[in-house]
């Protein structure tokens, strides 16, 4: 027979789950300490992602440059797979959750996961002059380092639509804004500046920061970790999900699929065969 307490058995089962995000009991909530009720107007969206992922509040300076991240990547159009499958699966007959899902489950390594990858570059190459080495040599380093583990693709750098994408450059300007009010280091941009340039220096052409190269600046300046930055990805895409989810519900459609339905795809199989008559009489048996 068991030695243990009704109290005993209580905390096993409360313990079950442990967690320093929110504390609840009937008529009372709190985030990280916080009542709910003196949140609740008092602090924007950004600042609720900074308090919940990271357990305290963010300074207005900090919650601003969080929240123009998040604005900057709230969408792509159609041409991003992520946003086609929300607008495909939302003529299917599901919900506006389901074409959510649907659309932020290929929010994978390749589309997607490039800012989580630019800030684990960040973070190599300033370790590395951590470790005594120039902006320059760390910089070529870290590349060096990052296409002999990962292949000749440097995330977070050039774009297959844009010769230069529009946001890269708005996001960087705020965080040398930043920089100079003294709310981040503005290192991490510097980092992200001598990838550029160093690109330029090996390929002989421009080789511009992206969209995920600029908000991983942004979130590795903040002091989110690696994995966080495609979790704030998925949270910021998830706003152009929804709305392309909800506009291609209201105009219609049934099983749209990704290519007009009087165009057809290219076939490479074999040509167009009879079935050979005496295998028939084998798979028929008798």
């Amino acid at each position: 027979m068991s030695d243990k307490t009704a109290k005993d058995i209580e905390n096993e089962v409360s313990d079950w789950w442990k967690t320093s995000i929110i504390d609840m009991e009937p008529g009372k909530i709190h985030y990280s300490g916080y009542a709910i009720q003196d949140l609740i107007g008092n602090i924007s969206f950004a600042g609720m992602i900074w308090l919940m992922t990271r357990g305290d509040l963010p300074s207005k300076g900090q919650a601003a440059l969080l929240e123009a991240a998040l604005v900057a990547a709230v969408d792509h159009g159609p041409q991003a797979p992520s946003i086609a499958i929300a607008r495909m699966a939302a003529t299917c007959g599901v919900g506006l959750n389901n074409a959510m899902a649907s659309a932020v489950n290929v929010l994978g390594d390749v589309h997607g996961g490039a800012g989580e990858q630019a800030v684990a570059l960040y973070h190599d190459i300033a370790t590395r002059m951590d470790a005594g080495e120039s902006l320059a040599d760390a910089t070529a380093a870290g590349l060096d380092h990052q296409i002999a583990e990962h292949g000749k693709h440097i995330p977070g750098f050039g774009h297959r639509f844009h010769p230069l994408d529009p946001r890269a450059p708005r996001l960087l300007s705020l965080v040398e804004q930043a920089a100079s009010d003294g709310i981040v280091s503005g290192r991490l941009g510097k980092i992200a500046s001598q990838i550029e340039e160093t690109l330029f220096e090996r390929k002989g052409k421009c080789i511009p920061m992206n969209i995920d190269g600029a908000t991983a600046v942004i979130y590795a300046e903040l002091g989110f970790a690696a994995p966080l930055a495609r979790g704030l990805f998925c949270l910021s895409r998830s706003v152009g999900i929804l709305a392309h989810a909800w506009e291609q519900t209201n105009q219609g459609g049934r099983n749209k699929g990704p290519i007009p339905r009087r165009l057809i795809w290219s076939y490479d199989g074999p040509e167009r065969r009879p079935f050979p008559t005496d295998q028939s009489d084998d798979l028929t048996g008798d």
